[in-house]
């Protein structure tokens, strides 16, 4: 029963936010592969979800109370590690190998991250954002689904010079104030251990902005003198047509005070300006740098779009080849 995540595969994503996975089995989709999230006593499980039996989706079944999940159709059972534990009507069934597929998941920093590689011994950890694992700051969760490529997203998210055009009316006012007919932006790439830091420049302000391989991104949205407010976005692929926006804004203002809810709410919007753009994009799919007209200020999608061709493209059809990545 071998995973095809297509272009995505060995690598860590966030799949779920951890206040969606409740009692009941929780079906999520990434690249192509449908997976199943249930909660056990030793933790979060992930599996592919089909029942290795007739192929059923398991996310239509239960998690009984000693944490094996239970197949709806014939009703047979996988303990937390994926290990079939019964077989209704089959005493003497040798259950060794029907076990499910399982993949390595984390729950760390309010989301539900997963491996995807099916059994894969050592895939190390995530990196998460630093804010995820501070308590100080309030949070705000939200996601919802966009028709193109991930990797259509993901530029959308690295791109500093379509601020003062998409979001001319709120993140982007003020870069379109300084914007001038003969304005040249400065854009750094910087490595770091979890992906790369974009420097922009231009007429005296500029932007910070992270890329966490291979589908996330931190944005401050305030200079350091006004607060701390990041605004957090994964690009996680559902398919080869969606892909599914998972956002976290986190703020260290009105921690406690529910009338700045209004604040979260404005991230919504921002994103939605970014939609009908992204969902535009012809091919859906980022093609070869060759095809497609570039200039300086393209350089750090440039950047992401090499790691994708070299790292993710093809990845279901080659071994894992992680120390490069």
């Amino acid at each position: 029963m071998d995973a095809q995540f297509v272009d995505f595969a060995r690598l860590w994503t966030p799949v779920a936010y951890a206040h969606e996975l409740k009692r009941k089995p929780l079906p999520v989709k990434v690249a192509g592969e449908r997976l199943v999230l249930w909660r056990t006593e030793q933790g979060v499980q992930a599996a592919l979800d089909r029942c290795p039996h007739r192929g059923v989706q398991l996310s239509l079944g239960h998690v009984r109370p000693d944490g094996c999940l239970e197949c709806p159709f014939h009703g047979w059972r996988f303990g937390p590690d994926g290990a079939c534990t019964h077989v209704p009507m089959n005493p003497r069934a040798h259950l060794a190998p029907l076990g499910l597929a399982t993949l390595p998941v984390r729950e760390r920093g309010g989301m539900i991250w997963v491996f995807t590689e099916v059994g894969a011994e050592d895939p190390g950890e995530p990196d998460l954002p630093e804010a995820f694992l501070r308590d100080d700051l309030a949070r705000y969760d939200y996601a919802e689904t966009w028709s193109c490529h991930w990797t259509r997203a993901m530029e959308n998210m690295l791109d500093y010079p379509h601020l003062p055009f998409v979001h001319r009316t709120t993140i982007g006012a003020g870069v379109r104030r300084r914007l001038k007919e003969d304005s040249q932006a400065e854009l750094l790439v910087h490595e770091r251990p979890h992906g790369f830091e974009i420097e922009s420049h231009l007429e005296g302000g500029g932007t910070g902005l992270l890329w966490y391989r291979p589908n996330g991104m931190a944005l401050e949205t305030l200079p350091p003198d006004k607060g701390y407010m990041r605004v957090h976005a994964f690009c996680v692929p559902v398919d080869a047509e969606h892909t599914r926006m998972m956002t976290v804004t986190v703020r260290g203002f009105g921690v406690r005070n529910p009338l700045y809810w209004l604040t979260d709410r404005f991230t919504v919007f921002i994103l939605r300006q970014d939609r009908a753009v992204t969902e535009s994009h012809d091919p859906v799919e980022v093609p070869p740098p060759a095809d497609e007209l570039s200039v300086g200020t393209d350089r750090p999608t440039l950047a992401f779009r090499q790691w994708y061709l070299r790292h993710c493209k093809g990845s279901h059809e080659r071994p894992a080849d992680r120390a490069s990545a």
